[in-house]
């Protein structure tokens, strides 16, 4: 277990940030420049808080009130950071065995074998980083971290530098960390889908204080109803549970308390959890369940708000079992359809505009 509470002064910016992380993954979401990275720092033993402490399992890393500051060299954490900072004069299997100077002689070792086949290296042993791609250095960077057996590993942005499929090459390994080395994980990050894939817990950082912390469905639905946001960055996350019936042409179906989410692509053993990202603008709100249309998911519930914007209006939809859904429609349909808080509503959107690249599978979420 992590334990965070700790303030930091610099210059005219405040840092304030307290959180505890039981286990799995805790990641700190917000706006560049809202203190996250240097939480990190703080926690990893590169800068000293101000006043605080940052306590391991019940050991205090940093104390200031007890005069306790334990260096960065035998504080066990693993970092990843944006840049994979591999040796370039080292092949990856060097690289990957650095990491085992770090780790003291009487702790549980972590097997290499089951490092390099967890994250598909193997085949690149003998390579220098020069002949790597982004994704295969951002692999071996994780599979060091994690030969130094660590008791906690940090993740800064470390898909923030690459593209989208060496992302989605990325974050199924990730997953695999986390729930095969059973290692606690705290990851920064500013970008929704992977929040939402990997994290248990959602630290949200606003201008250097903790805004929110909770599960994500909770943390976006309020963010994202809190914050005045570009409408094509609105999103709502759902949680469900895969079917316990056959794929429909290759769709998936979520079971969901106020209906049936069908996904293309996801794949889960019946009744195993799964969130899933929804943008407000793949919305659609009617008051009567719509027949001989294409789009597959409907869930029913009742309108809890309605934010007027201009032209524009997103509507909060209440469903079943304490979530929440937004949508994004124009003024001029909230008055055809005369929508008011507590209006019974259908959502819909296409399975089409969802990516399943995005929805989390697991038995830990």
């Amino acid at each position: 277990m992590i334990e965070v509470d700790f303030q930091l002064a610099l210059g005219a910016f405040s840092l304030n940030v307290a959180f505890r992380n039981d286990g799995g993954v805790t990641a700190l979401f917000g706006q560049s420049g809202s203190g996250k990275s240097l939480t990190l720092s703080v926690i990893a033993g590169l800068r000293r808080p101000d006043a605080g402490y940052v306590r391991l399992d019940g050991e205090a890393l940093v104390d200031t009130e007890a005069g306790v500051f334990v260096p960065v060299s035998r504080r066990r954490i693993g970092l990843v950071f944006q840049d994979s900072n591999l040796f370039p004069h080292l092949s990856v299997k060097q690289n990957l065995l650095y990491g085992r100077w770090f780790a003291p002689r009487d702790a549980p070792k972590i097997d290499f074998d089951a490092v390099v086949e967890t994250l598909g290296v193997g085949a690149l042993l003998s390579r220098p980083p020069a002949r790597l791609s982004g994704g295969e250095r951002q692999r071996v960077a994780i599979g060091r971290a994690l030969l130094s057996c660590p008791r906690l590993l940090l993740f800064d942005e470390p898909l923030a530098a690459l593209d989208m499929p060496r992302k989605l090459e990325i974050m199924p390994l990730i997953e695999r960390v986390r729930d095969e080395f059973q290692v606690p994980i705290v990851y920064v990050s500013h970008a929704v889908e992977e929040v939402v894939r990997l994290a248990h817990c959602v630290v949200v950082i606003e201008s250097g204080h903790v805004k929110f912390i909770g599960d994500p469905a909770t943390a976006f639905s309020r963010l994202a109803t809190a914050s005045a946001t570009d409408r094509f960055d609105l999103c709502s996350v759902l949680e469900a549970r895969f079917a316990d019936r056959s794929a429909s042409h290759g769709l998936a179906a979520l079971d969901h308390p106020a209906g049936t989410i069908w996904v293309a692509g996801a794949v889960g053993a019946p009744g195993a959890p799964a969130r899933v990202i929804v943008k407000a603008t793949d919305v659609v709100l009617s008051l009567t369940r719509p027949a001989e249309i294409s789009m597959r998911s409907v869930l029913t519930g009742r309108v809890a708000k309605i934010k007027l914007d201009g032209p524009l209006a997103t509507v909060e939809v209440e469903l079943a079992a304490n979530s929440h859904l937004l949508a994004t429609v124009t003024r001029g349909a909230l008055e055809d359809l005369s929508l008011a808080v507590g209006s019974r509503v259908h959502a819909l959107f296409k399975s089409a505009a969802l990516d399943e690249q995005a929805v989390s599978v697991g038995d830990t979420l």
